[in-house]
């Protein structure tokens, strides 16, 4: 779906799936109404707001959603599902991607446990089934044969994981390519206080085997906002896990909040839709991004990093405050 008139990006291909994404994805943790992996983290958001979020999402051209068991079990999976619902979206209209929970679980239960994440985000389908991180339980070529054959049932139409170094990606592909296909995409950390995927070989290796990243934390749980410097007591306010981590990254944030700042000014634009920009264009075309919101002038807000296109020097002198 597709709602801008003068939209100046492009819808970027999904790994080697023919599947063409936006280069920012709506992420759908913050949905879990307080229960599960958010319990800390994300404070309580009511329908209303989850579906004035997805709704402005929608209308600037996002086409894609990111779910998972483990946010609120099934909770955001359902609250995602409404929304889009009360959006006038038809099932095949958008593009859902959730995740399957590997904690003590043989790699038959991908199978088994699909029918309950179709039920929670009903009338929808799961498009991208990620394995949400590799887990000890199964290994990784078992996890690859369910997937592979919930793909060839046509219950999928993409293979994903999550939290995968280089060589357990390599693994995956491997596998995958036993079945004729290929893995799609591997969700990871990924922002200017956070570059590990350039050095470990996950960056590497994803542009070796035509697999796709997406960046979650693109804006270091909102420290890349610079509204913690501006305005410490926010910090005050956030749940207390996040608070905590929030609070170990703003000694390391200042110097690239200066440089977001001076770039930002000459883009009419805040500092984080600069360091959202950097993400989804820093690599060219290998990774996409995931972009929370708590409310739908946040939605808004990440949608302009859409258009802002870095110069090389920009990108150079973000990368080099940064770290790297």
């Amino acid at each position: 779906m597709d709602n801008i008139l003068d939209k100046k990006w492009a819808y970027r291909e999904l790994g080697q799936t023919g599947i063409g994404l936006s280069p920012l994805g709506l992420g759908s943790w913050q949905f879990s109404r307080g229960k599960g992996a958010a319990i800390g983290v994300w404070g309580m958001l009511n329908q209303t707001k989850v579906n004035e979020i997805v709704l402005n999402s929608l209308a600037g051209g996002i086409n894609w959603f990111d779910t998972a068991e483990a946010y609120g079990m099934g909770q955001s999976e359902e609250s995602l599902a409404e929304a889009l619902k009360q959006a006038g979206i038809r099932p095949g209209e958008c593009f859902i991607a959730t995740k399957w929970q590997p904690t003590m679980r043989s790699a038959s239960s991908l199978k088994t446990l699909l029918p309950i994440r179709e039920g929670f985000l009903s009338p929808y389908k799961v498009d991208l089934y990620q394995v949400h991180f590799p887990g000890l339980f199964a290994s990784i070529d078992a996890q690859m044969d369910n997937m592979a054959a919930l793909y060839k049932e046509g219950r999928i139409r993409a293979i994903g994981v999550s939290n995968f170094n280089a060589s357990q990606m390599r693994i995956a592909q491997k596998r995958l390519n036993k079945h004729g296909l290929s893995l799609a995409s591997n969700q990871v950390k990924y922002n200017l206080l956070d570059r590990q995927i350039e050095t470990n070989g996950v960056l590497e290796t994803a542009r070796e085997l035509g697999i796709s990243l997406i960046a979650y934390s693109p804006l270091a749980m909102g420290v890349l906002s610079g509204k913690y410097q501006r305005n410490p007591e926010y910090l005050e306010m956030v749940p207390f896990i996040r608070r905590k981590t929030i609070r170990r990254a703003l000694e390391k944030s200042m110097p690239v909040i200066a440089k977001l700042s001076e770039i930002s000014a000459s883009y009419n634009a805040d500092i984080a839709q600069v360091a959202l920009a950097w993400v989804i264009y820093g690599q060219g075309d290998t990774v996409f991004a995931l972009a929370g919101a708590s409310t739908p002038v946040q939605a808004r807000e990440n949608l302009k990093a859409l258009d802002i296109k870095l110069t090389a020097a920009e990108i150079a002198e973000l990368n080099s405050v940064s770290g790297s």
